[in-house]
């Protein structure tokens, strides 16, 4: 899935939750009486308690190809209804005791929010049991969310920066689970029936699958036991399927899908690499500073305040956990876009041929040190990082260690993986609408897992 972490970043200069020993966060790992692992943040401070928890590999990724959106559409409706309540009576018990019960499906995995209030927290918790065991999915119910799905999909048809999406999964993760749409097609979702969702829940939402990290108003003698009663009833273990692990494919001309739009959508994907790299914060310091960074990165002073040929570019960094790499996207005049790509080529270059400034890196360390706009006061918000680091393997105390690790990247290093990313011949590349004069191209006509 795509993970957090530019939140975590946000965190690290936060002293006043820091303990005596310098802790950012205080975290309890420890197991269940039946064996669930967990993380737990205990904060009395508020009557509030956050549990998030993902089921790993067990997200859209696992879609059929002729039922893609299935996972979507479960976590759509998981909360439409469990046990003896229908979809109505559900959602009413959630919001007379103002309990946030949310579901959500992502390329690595399906998850779960539940926060609540301390003195609802019974009633929260057995909510959330029957959600995951015992859910209804009436026909109203599924049909309503099948309906509103492809709604979207039908007004996105139309949207140059979704087709440009579409275009660019389909053909950077060509061969790979990925490559499908999670949202589903005008074909799939109609294919979908309560018993694809049912052998959905039943075969994939295990216990051997289940990280679950808890901030608030609770301590691990209570909830051992609660966690226990919500997840006890679910399947140990899901069969034995793999995700492969994969890289970025189909690098060379750029896809072109004309469109009679008067600028030209962009997306640009290159192979990278993940947090299990050694140049891995390297690559957070220079992504930064190559397109990450808005209004101050390399990109957008090149493209924007110098030569007028956009409103905006940017770069990122994607993480899931079979596919790293680093992303740029943009939109400039049907006339410019043989500028643009010349430009882009050209920051490459400079990144790979000449280290950084002082002043760039010590501002690019500055914000991803500290300067995202979060708080740890928020008890979700917390929840969301603890889980990030248990979903990426990390230790507890990693937080501790993060901005050290920032704060070590040189110059050097930064040219150094540069030089290993910023590649453009392996970039695969989309573009949307009308450009004038670039050849060659590789024309696509169809809009792929749309329709």
């Amino acid at each position: 899935m795509r993970l957090f972490l530019g939140v975590i970043a946000a965190f690290l200069l936060i002293s006043c939750r820091a303990d005596a020993q310098g802790k950012i966060l205080d975290i309890q790992e420890f197991k269940t009486p039946q064996g669930l692992n967990v993380w737990l943040n205990e904060d009395h401070t508020l009557p509030i308690i956050a549990l998030k928890f993902i089921f790993l590999d067990s997200g859209t990724a696992l879609d059929p190809e002729d039922r893609q959106g299935l996972v979507r559409l479960l976590s759509n409706t998981m909360d439409e209804g469990a046990g003896d309540l229908d979809s109505q009576s559900f959602q009413k018990q959630l919001s007379d005791r103002a309990i946030t019960l949310l579901f959500s499906a992502s390329r690595d995995g399906f998850g779960g929010d539940l926060k609540t209030l301390s003195r609802h927290k019974t009633e929260a918790f057995d909510l959330l049991r029957l959600a995951l065991t015992d859910p209804r999915f009436d026909a109203e119910a599924v049909e309503r969310m099948r309906q509103g799905n492809m709604t979207r999909i039908r007004s996105s048809l139309g949207k140059p920066d979704w087709i440009a999406a579409r275009i660019l999964n389909d053909r950077a993760f060509e061969g790979h689970p990925y490559a499908m749409n999670s949202g589903g097609t005008l074909t799939s979702l109609p294919e979908i029936t309560r018993k694809d969702l049912m052998d959905f829940k039943n075969t994939w939402l295990t216990k051997d699958r289940l990280l679950v990290s808890v901030v608030g108003d609770i301590d691990r003698e209570e909830l051992g036991p609660v966690l226990d009663s919500i997840f006890s009833a679910l399947p140990k273990t899901a069969p034995a399927k793999t995700i492969p692990d994969f890289a970025v494919q189909n690098a060379g001309p750029p896809a072109l899908y004309k469109k009679d739009v008067p600028q030209t959508v962009m997306n640009m994907m290159l192979p990278a690499f993940g947090r299990e790299d050694p140049d891995y914060y390297a690559l957070k310091v220079m992504n930064y500073i190559f397109g990450g960074a808005g209004f101050g990165s390399r990109l957008m002073e090149s493209a924007r305040e110098k030569r007028g040929l956009t409103y905006g570019i940017y770069s990122d960094i994607e993480n899931y956990r079979h596919l790293d790499s680093l992303s740029i996207s943009t939109s400039t005049k049907n006339e410019s876009v043989g500028e643009m790509l010349a430009l882009i080529s050209e920051e490459m270059q400079n990144m790979k041929d000449r280290p950084v400034q002082d002043g760039e890196l010590k501002d690019a360390k500055s914000y991803l040190t500290g300067s995202l706009p979060l708080s740890l006061a928020s008890t979700d918000k917390i929840a969301t990082v603890m889980l990030s680091l248990q979903i990426e393997n990390l230790p507890a105390d990693y937080l501790d260690h993060y901005a050290a690790k920032i704060n070590a990247v040189t110059a050097e290093d930064i040219q150094r993986t540069a030089r290993r990313v910023l590649i453009p011949e392996n970039m695969t590349s989309v573009l949307v609408g009308q450009p004038e004069n670039i050849d060659p191209v590789i024309p696509v006509t169809d809009i792929p897992n749309a329709e």
